[in-house]
C-alpha cells in the first residue's frame, strides 16, 4: 500500500518507515527538519530512509495549508501515519506557539487531507501525557483526560478530539496513539536516556528531577513499532450500540478509538539510571532537582485493550532495551 509517514526524520517516523519499507510498501515521509534537536541526526536517519527505492521525501511543514493539501491531491494516500509534532514537555512551556502551529494546526491540515481524499485509515501520535493530574495507576483509557498538566498534552488531547469530529462527521477511520516514554536506538536527544548518556561519557553530572523520586512506563521502539504495523490493518468500525453515558471514552459510535501503547512495567527512575550504568560501565554523578514544572510522578499503562485489539503488548526489558541504546550510540558517535 501507499503510505504517509509524518515526521519520518523523526525517531519514531523513521523507525515505522524503516518496517514498512522491509514489509513492501510504499513510503512517503515529510518532515520540516526544524531545529529543535540536532538536525544532524535527522538527516543521517533520512539516509537511510533515501536509500530505500520505495522511499520519497518532501521537506514540508504541517501547519503549511497548501502544501498540504497539495500533497494529499497528487499523492493519494491509501493510509497515513501522523507522528509529525512539536514534542516535547517542557519546551512547551517556553516556546508554546511552536505547539498551535504543528500539533493543532498541523493535525486539521491532516484530517482535511485525509477527508478530502478518502483516506482509509489514519494512525496518528497521542501521548501518556494527556492523562495529567491522574493519579490511579495504571491508566486506562477508559479514564477522564480532561486535566492535563503541560500545553503539550493539551495539544495531544486536542488531537484525540479533534479525529474524533473527523470520524463523526466525514466516517474517517482514526486511530490515536498514547505512547509511554519511547525510547531505543536513533532516540531523541531532548529525552533523559540520551541527555544521561551523553553526560556520563563526557564525565559531566546528569540532573535527576524530583530528586529521582518518579516512575515512567519506558516503553522500547520496537514494541511501539509492532503495535502501530498490527493497528494499522485495523481500521476501526463504528459501534452503533456504544453511548456516551455506557460507553468507553476510548471507543464511539464513529469509526474512532484510541489505545495504550506501553510497556505495563513501570520503572523507577534511579532503576533507570543503574542499568544505564551497568550498560555505560560508568557510575553517574547525579543531581538530584526538585520536580519541573508540567511532569508527572509516575505513568503506567492498562494495555489490555490493545493486547485484546492484535494480540500484542509491548514487553522489552529495560536491560536489554538500554543496552542496544548504548550499543547504538557508541556506534553512531565513535565512543569507547
Amino acid at each position: 500500500m501507499k503510505f504517509l509517514v509524518t515526521g519520518a526524520a523523526g525517531f519514531i517516523g523513521f523507525h515505522v518507515s524503516e518496517r514498512l519499507l522491509a514489509d513492501g510498501h510504499q513510503v512517503v515521509g515529510i518532515d520540516n527538519l526544524n531545529n529543535y534537536y540536532d538536525v544532524r541526526l535527522k538527516e543521517s536517519r533520512l539516509e537511510r530512509l533515501k536509500d530505500k527505492q520505495s522511499f520519497s521525501f518532501y521537506k514540508l511543514d504541517l501547519a503549511d495549508r497548501q502544501g498540504m493539501a497539495d500533497l494529499f491531491t497528487q499523492q493519494r494516500f491509501q493510509r497515513v501515519i501522523h507522528l509529525g509534532a512539536q514534542a516535547g514537555v517542557r519546551y512547551s512551556l517556553e516556546n508554546p506557539l511552536a505547539y498551535a502551529d504543528s500539533n493543532l494546526i498541523g493535525h486539521l491540515n491532516i484530517l482535511e487531507g485525509c477527508r478530502h481524499t478518502q483516506v482509509e485509515h489514519l494512525l496518528y501520535a497521542s501521548s501518556s501525557s494527556v492523562y495529567g493530574l491522574n493519579r490511579k495507576i495504571p491508566f486506562s483509557t477508559d479514564d477522564s483526560v480532561d486535566h492535563p498538566v503541560s500545553l503539550y498534552a493539551a495539544t495531544k488531547k486536542s488531537n484525540e478530539l479533534m479525529s474524533h469530529t473527523y470520524s463523526h462527521l466525514y466516517q474517517l477511520p482514526t486511530t490515536g496513539l498514547r505512547f509511554f516514554t519511547v525510547y531505543g536506538p536513533w532516540g531523541r536527544p531532548d529525552m533523559a536516556l540520551f541527555k544521561f548518556t551523553e553526560a556520563m561519557l563526557a564525565g559531566r553530572s546528569i540532573d535527576v528531577y524530583n530528586h529521582g523520586e518518579m516512575r515512567r512506563d519506558f516503553t522500547y521502539i520496537d514494541d511501539i513499532v509492532e503495535a502501530i504495523i498490527r493497528l494499522q490493518n485495523l481500521l476501526p468500525v463504528a459501534d452503533t450500540s456504544w453511548t456516551v453515558e455506557q460507553g468507553s471514552p476510548a471507543a464511539s459510535s464513529a469509526p474512532y478509538r484510541v489505545y495504550n501503547i506501553g510497556n505495563s512495567q513501570p520503572v523507577k527512575l534511579m532503576e533507570y539510571i543503574q542499568a544505564l550504568e551497568k550498560a555505560l560501565g560508568i557510575t553517574a554523578v547525579k543531581n538530584l532537582m526538585p520536580m519541573q514544572a508540567g511532569d508527572v510522578l509516575e505513568t503506567s499503562a492498562d494495555t489490555e485493550a490493545l493486547y485484546k485489539a492484535i494480540g500484542f503488548k509491548p514487553q522489552t526489558a529495560i536491560d536489554a532495551g538500554i543496552g542496544r541504546f548504548v550499543s547504538w550510540y557508541r556506534h553512531y558517535y565513535h565512543t569507547n
